[in-house]
């Protein structure tokens, strides 16, 4: 039942996740990390397809190696937390302490994504040469 409950989350994450990669809206990492960790809890074929897909080579791979992010996908990150925290903060008008309790994590997320995760870069091609002797 545990690993039937894993999966359903997982597949679940796994479409958010590839719909907030299409969508600036909806966030796309926090889903994938989810799915990660729901496929690698029910299923081994299912987790090995799945960090086998780009959209995890894309978004996750060099964070979960603890290398870091890009800066493209940093900057997608904070934007999509931006866009939602500021749509809570507009409807929350009359709730001062909520906005001050958003306006709080809003700062934290920012802190935490320019000076807790390492910026790598995009990850180049090798350019080829040919050696000629």
């Amino acid at each position: 039942m545990r690993r039937i409950l894993f999966l359903v989350i997982g597949c679940i994450s796994l479409a958010l996740g590839a719909i907030g990669a299409v969508l600036p809206i909806l966030p796309t990492v926090p889903f994938l990390l989810l799915a990660a960790f729901c496929f690698a809890n029910s299923s081994q074929r299912l987790h090995i397809w799945f960090i086998g897909t780009k959209l995890y080579k894309d978004n996750l791979e060099s964070y979960v190696k603890g290398e870091g992010m890009t800066r493209k996908t940093k900057i997608r990150i904070l934007c999509t937390v931006t866009l939602l925290m500021a749509i809570a903060f507009i409807m929350m008008r009359r709730t001062t302490v909520g906005r001050i309790i958003l306006a709080t994590v809003w700062v934290l997320h920012v802190l935490f994504f320019v000076f807790g995760v390492k910026t790598i870069q995009q990850n180049a091609v090798p350019v080829q040469r040919e050696d000629h002797e």
